[in-house]
């Protein structure tokens, strides 16, 4: 009897033993809010733990509270663009065998003479430029002279003389750097066009034609503002506190224009920010990159690239839109590829290795254009040095000068839109508008996007940026690449004879 009492004793103290593990194990409502409880080891029903305790939601869902990362899908998705890229590369081999050759090439002996010839006098011009603003400077000199002479007052009635005359100098001034800056890009289109059949070799001339013609421009402008503020102080605004380290006229000498020349800006400023030393290391390291990158686009190129629009050419011939379509799309990977690999060499390694030459401190050539939602903030983020020119020497003037901003942003992609045609067009010898068109057709993209920016029931952000992508990279590109190559190969190469015959003489004629 005693030893049932015992037994029923243990069992009991057992039971609430148990009891309060359970008690002291279970989840409390001050826990964490998803419910993870801890789970002890020594907790005797481990089959009823409350697995599902409080209300979740899925981590892709609009309403979790905590946004999921997707590292792992940008992992999958780069693997499955090299997996992609490289099953790409063993066909192209298979079917074409290896392209690269480094002693086919197509210049001339004379291609390379009358450019480097050109390339070496281009710069002429820029000294011509400096020689006009000495004349203009040794002008105000003697007016300023005359001025501080005077001992009255800058009345209203004077200051409005006095500008006539500015103007009137300005007019004389103006007329000989046009006729010098026109007469640059004349010179270097002409010989580029007829006696340069080297698109390669002309595309470089040309680029460095209109490189000094923008700056031949940019030298004009703001050394006659640097003028009328050192005439007339008390009528002119406030000038940047940079600048007084050398104000005008004394920033005209041929020290601060050689520096100019060599910047890398478009924009004349008497002073600009510099480093306090050049760092070779760094400079050796872009330079490399700039090698690298370069011996990578030729290869894609010529292995690559040189196929595809080869295969093209009847495609276009027969106008089957169908296979222009696929080629374009195919066409396009290689496209991004050679551009998104040129854009690096030239903005991050060229222009750093030569601002650091050059102990240039505003290094910021460009921005997070790959980001942009609207293509307005592409065009004024992806090329800051050409940004900078058309906003300072085309843009704000018109505006200021009252006219309407829509109108001003239009007048400037048109000259933007004839500097590419000279660029694209002169050096393949086929002026056909394709690069003047493109830039054109960004008016209506801007005007497009920027609406999308304001449907609420669209992610404008995404939207513009997909937009982009599509008419720049993905169509625009490697289309504007199509019709150009077509274009030299109906002029030169085997297409020449075919061409007449086919209904796309319609559209194209030699």
């Amino acid at each position: 009897m005693a030893t049932l009492t015992q037994m029923a004793q243990t069992s009991a103290l057992d039971s609430s033993s148990a009891s309060a593990s359970v008690l002291r194990h279970r989840p409390s409502h001050d826990q964490k809010a998803n419910g993870k409880a801890e789970r002890t080891r020594d907790t005797k029903y481990r089959h009823v733990y409350a697995t599902h305790a409080v209300t979740r939601t899925s981590c892709l869902s609009h309403d979790t509270d905590k946004s999921p990362s997707f590292v792992g899908f940008r992992n999958l998705m780069i693997l499955v663009l090299i997996v992609s890229n490289l099953r790409l590369m063993i066909v192209n081999l298979q079917k074409y065998g290896v392209l690269i050759c480094l002693s086919c090439h197509d210049y001339r002996r004379s291609d390379v003479i009358t450019g480097l010839l050109l390339y070496l006098l281009v710069p002429a011009h820029l000294f011509v430029t400096y020689l006009i603003e000495l004349a203009a400077a040794w002008q105000a000199d003697r007016a300023y002279s005359r001025i501080s002479t005077e001992k009255d007052e800058d009345t209203p009635a004077k200051y409005a003389a006095a500008l006539r005359e500015f103007n009137s100098t300005w007019y004389i001034v103006a007329f000989f750097h046009s006729v010098n800056a026109v007469a640059n890009l004349y010179i270097a289109t002409k010989y580029v066009y007829f006696d340069i059949h080297h698109p390669g070799i002309g595309t470089l001339c040309e680029l460095h034609a209109v490189i000094v013609f923008l700056k031949c421009a940019s030298y004009a402008l703001t050394n006659r503002d640097l003028r009328h503020a050192y005439l007339h102080p008390k009528q002119a605004d406030p000038l940047p506190e940079l600048y007084q380290a050398c104000p005008y006229p004394q920033n005209i000498n041929m020290k601060n224009l050689c520096y100019f020349w060599w910047a890398p800006t478009l924009v004349y400023q008497p002073v600009y920010p510099r480093t306090d030393k050049i760092r070779w290391e760094f400079v050796f390291k872009r330079l490399a990159e700039l090698a690298g990158l370069s011996i990578v686009i030729w290869i894609a190129s010529a292995q690559y690239a040189a196929p595809l629009l080869q295969n093209s050419l009847d495609k276009i011939l027969t106008l089957n839109l169908t296979s222009i379509a696929e080629r374009v799309m195919k066409l396009s990977t290689i496209s991004v590829f050679c551009w998104l690999c040129g854009f690096f060499a030239l903005f991050q390694s060229a222009l750093n290795a030569l601002a650091e030459v050059m102990r240039f401190g505003d290094r910021e050539f460009y921005g997070d254009w790959w980001n942009v939602s609207s293509i307005r903030t592409y065009w004024t983020t992806w090329n800051k040095p050409v940004t900078n020119f058309m906003r300072r020497h085309i843009y704000s003037p018109l505006v200021g000068r009252g006219i309407p901003p829509a109108v001003a942003q239009i007048l400037v992609f048109v000259f933007s839109g004839i500097l590419h045609e000279l660029l694209v067009g002169v050096p393949t010898h086929n002026i056909i508008g394709v690069a003047f068109t493109g830039m054109i057709i960004q008016i209506p993209l801007i005007a497009l996007t920027d609406l999308i920016q304001k449907v609420s029931w669209i992610q404008g952000k995404v939207a513009g940026n997909m937009i982009f992508w599509m008419s720049f990279c993905l169509v625009g590109q490697p289309l504007a690449a199509l019709m150009y190559f077509f274009a030299w190969q109906a002029k030169y190469g085997s297409v020449s004879v075919r061409v007449g015959e086919s209904p796309v003489n319609v559209f194209y004629r030699r």
